[in-house]
């Protein structure tokens, strides 16, 4: 086994369809659709009479040029973005406290992490249609319990609650998500790393941010680019929730162009301006990582020569 393992062919070999698969079904497709985005429409789609034409950027302007039909583009990108800066700063600091608590060791350890993994599992489409229920009929009873006024039109209808309203069950589906990653990351720690530090005398919280998030920053830096990556992309969850009206997110835009309103090459324009802004934004934080290790590594250095 090892001598085939060492031989390049033999790897190659084993690692070719893969590649192949990968390219077919990943690479080309995303070629294609940079492609299609840059004509006025795509080839299987032009009228009769009609051609296919190259218009440049004509798609991407059209996405933020205000307008009847695409006004609503620069507004799903910020809902996104709110998406993301909630995914960063509640979710992931939230998952991250549970992560801790766990590691330090509490009684039923294994119970509350596979608890908390639970919602993961289940599939975003019966997330939401719970979460629909409780929207129509759990938080009203409630409401009315307490003698409480709705929003005018409820929760998924009223314009000022129904993105927090969408927002909240996939902040909470995936909590157990960015837990377990985290908390698989805090048991990788050297037991003696951990040892040292209580005999010193070091508290809980003091450990956690002095000893603990630190060494665990490769996996908190993967848990934000999923983070990023999700909230650009997300679909299934709005779709059901705000039963395929107001689509005011950036897939949901794209996918009715697309699907509805048969405009191709303009989905593809929006379909690559998602991917471009899950680059641009996971290439930005591998930079803010990387600028902070070297700094790190440079103080490290001035310490040792001092």
């Amino acid at each position: 086994m090892k001598r085939v393992l060492s031989n390049k062919w033999s790897i190659a070999v084993f690692v070719l369809p893969t590649v192949l698969f990968f390219t077919y079904i990943v690479i080309i497709p995303i070629f294609k659709t940079f492609y299609f985005s840059f004509l006025n429409e795509i080839p299987a789609a032009v009228k009769k009479g009609e051609e296919s034409a190259y218009i440049g950027l004509g798609n991407f302007i059209k996405m933020f040029t205000p307008g009847k039909r695409n006004a609503f583009f620069p507004g799903a990108v910020v809902n996104s973005l709110v998406y993301a800066a909630l995914s960063i700063f509640v979710q992931l600091p939230f998952s991250l406290l549970i992560a801790l608590i766990l590691a330090h060791g509490v009684k039923g350890e294994s119970l509350y992490r596979n608890t908390f993994f639970i919602p993961v599992v289940i599939s975003s489409v019966v997330i939401s249609l719970l979460w629909h229920r409780i929207y129509k009929d759990l938080i009203p009873a409630i409401y009315d319990s307490l003698d409480l006024a709705l929003p005018k039109g409820g929760f998924l209808a009223n314009k000022s609650t129904k993105h927090m309203a969408v927002y909240i069950p996939n902040l909470w589906q995936f909590v157990g998500y960015h837990m377990l990653l985290m908390y698989g990351a805090l048991k990788s720690i050297p037991s003696d790393v951990i040892e040292a530090a209580t005999v010193d005398g070091a508290s809980a919280p003091r450990m956690a941010l002095s000893i603990q998030i630190p060494m665990i920053k490769p996996m908190l830096k993967v848990c934000l680019s999923f983070s990023l990556i999700g909230s650009f992309k997300l679909f299934d969850t709005p779709w059901i929730l705000l039963e395929r009206s107001n689509m005011d997110l950036p897939a949901l835009s794209m996918y009715v162009e697309m699907f509805s309103n048969h405009k191709y090459s303009y989905a593809s324009a929006q379909a690559m301006f998602i991917v471009f802004e899950c680059l641009a934004f996971t290439m930005l934080l591998n930079y803010i990582f990387k600028d902070r290790d070297d700094r790190s590594l440079k103080r490290g250095k001035r310490g040792a020569a001092a």
